[in-house]
């Protein structure tokens, strides 16, 4: 089993199918996503091609392939639109004899 880890989606398309190609060119099972999925935060810039919609839909293509922790600018109402939990602060899985810690930061 091979993970993937991603984190700071912020909403941005350009940056999600970056890194999904290189999920896919890794040849990884797993995405572990670290938090942060669709919005940008009150204080940061609007990423590169924000479209949170749009990341709604290709993040719910792989849900089946998600392991996902809260960031500190994700919501109850992101939850609500994503097919995958995504609102644990923090969860942990066995990888290869070792307990791995998940959390935004």
């Amino acid at each position: 089993m091979k993970l993937f880890f991603l984190s700071d989606i912020h909403g941005s398309v350009y940056y999600l199918e970056k890194a999904l190609g290189r999920f896919e060119d890794e040849k990884a099972n797993y995405i572990v996503l670290l938090g942060d999925a669709l919005y940008h935060g009150a204080r940061n810039p609007l990423p590169k091609e924000y479209n949170p919609k749009e990341v709604i839909k290709i993040l719910n293509e792989h849900s089946d392939k998600i392991i996902a922790v809260r960031g500190n600018c994700d919501s109850e109402v992101d939850q609500m639109v994503l097919d995958f939990p995504i609102m644990a602060t923090y969860s942990t899985i066995l990888y290869k004899g070792k307990r791995l810690f998940l959390s935004h930061g």
